[in-house]
């Protein structure tokens, strides 16, 4: 029985992906225009089935206990009307953004006279695998979608009910718009095993993403058979520098690690320069205790903090996605720098500074997808840098880096025009 349900479930799989394939073949066929029509009506129908998405998502966030998902799992969980309209306006974002399938990347005209373009395409079908996250769902179809890719989405099941009720909208939408119906398809079955089938299929899929915790991550990096696109984690760090205004620091640390604290670009870490910890740490540090975060310290830095509570080593290294920030305590930015790159995840760090140079050597000589100075490492996303949305922010330096948008979602190839040129 167990070998006749596994045969059920890999034809199922094979079904998808067939599907898939045959629709990024017809998606060549779709133009601007109607994938701008389909993402429009996708927002439209987002919000005027606000209620019905905000129930959907309701029996999910009743079923969160069942899965024993923390506080910060059940928030990113969870579908308020001010997200619905967030999404929706995301979405037409995306639509206002330039196709960028037919792009001319560069293009030069050879001395036999031929031309050589490098058109950037699609990379063909996506397996995008994520977890607790609906808004995710619409993002991730909007970009694959838009950028010319066919999308197979497997959102974790604690998300079943909203992830549904999204894809379901973007598919009534996309029928209407004339694009394929298979071009945006989301797994059917909770059976995890679906997952190592879609990862052992590189003839029909080209690239796997996947979204979510390091081990689902690590999972799907250990068993997949084509490249994948992927972040393990985001210890992403602070560095006030000695000449670091305080009301800028203050302001930029209780950001970093408050505004929302289960993401993956909220600051895990906090560096500080010893010249300037006497004027800026006990003024962060109370910031912080009031906010409920639990500051971990080195030595030094404790003596400045009466509430800290000693860091270990695996601290200064760890992503808490909670109200825990490891600190410490430099005596140069050489060793400001030396630690960062030491412990971070490559995801992104912030400098706070009032010196140009400090900061331009920072950020040279950090090696993360993002260096931001004197600003928010929250702001590393898709929507800030102007991308419309993400689909994920690669850690990787191949092909992608930084938050994925729709230019990182495609290739290129080269086209060249002659007029009869022959190989001497």
């Amino acid at each position: 029985m167990a070998t006749a349900e596994n045969d059920d479930l890999m034809a199922y799989c094979l079904d998808v992906a067939q599907r898939a394939r045959r629709a990024a073949g017809e998606l060549t066929q779709v133009t601007g225009a109607q994938k701008q029509q389909w993402l429009r009506r996708s927002a439209q129908l987002l919000q005027e089935r606000s209620l019905a998405l905000t129930e959907a998502n309701h029996l999910d966030i009743k079923a969160a206990p069942d899965f024993g998902l923390s506080d910060a799992q059940v928030d990113r969980l969870r579908l308020t009307p001010e997200r619905i309209e967030a999404i929706a306006r995301a979405l037409r974002e995306i639509a206002l953004l330039p196709d960028p399938v037919g792009e001319v990347i560069s293009s030069s005209v050879r001395p036999n006279g031929m031309d050589v373009q490098k058109v950037r395409v699609p990379l063909g079908v996506i397996f995008f695998i994520y977890e607790s996250r609906p808004n995710v769902t619409a993002d991730a179809a909007a970009l694959c979608v838009k950028s010319g890719n066919a999308v197979i989405l497997r959102g974790g099941k604690e998300a079943a009910h909203s992830s549904g009720a999204i894809a379901q909208i973007m598919a009534e939408a996309a029928a209407e718009a004339g694009l394929p119906a298979d071009a945006i398809q989301l797994v059917a079955t909770a059976n995890r095993k679906a997952v190592g089938h879609f990862l052992n299929m590189p003839e029909y899929i080209d690239v796997a993403i996947p979204r979510g915790g390091e081990g689902l991550i690590r999972h799907v990096t250990d068993e997949a058979k084509m490249p994948v696109i992927k972040h393990f984690a985001g210890n992403c760090h602070v560095y006030l520098d000695r000449s670091a205004d305080p009301e800028l620091a203050l302001r930029l640390v209780v950001n970093a690690k408050t505004q929302r604290m289960g993401v993956c670009n909220a600051a895990e870490s906090l560096v500080v320069h010893a010249d300037a910890a006497g004027a800026l740490l006990p003024a962060v540090g109370r910031a912080l205790v009031e906010k409920g975060v639990e500051l971990r310290a080195c030595p030094r830095a404790k003596k400045l903090l009466p509430k800290a509570v000693d860091a270990t080593d695996d601290d200064f290294g760890a992503e808490y996605l909670g109200p825990i920030i490891s600190i410490k305590l430099v005596d140069s930015l050489d060793e400001a720098i030396e630690h960062i790159n030491r412990y971070s995840s490559k995801h992104t760090e912030a400098i706070v500074t009032r010196d140009y140079n400090a900061a331009r050597e920072f950020a040279t000589r950090i090696d993360s997808s993002a260096v931001m100075i004197n600003a928010s490492t929250r702001l590393n996303d898709g929507g800030e840098f102007g991308l419309g949305a993400e689909i994920g922010i690669s850690t990787d330096k191949l092909h992608a880096r930084g938050p994925c948008g729709l230019n990182e979602l495609t290739s290129y190839k080269y086209i060249c025009y002659g007029s009869g040129q022959l190989r001497e």
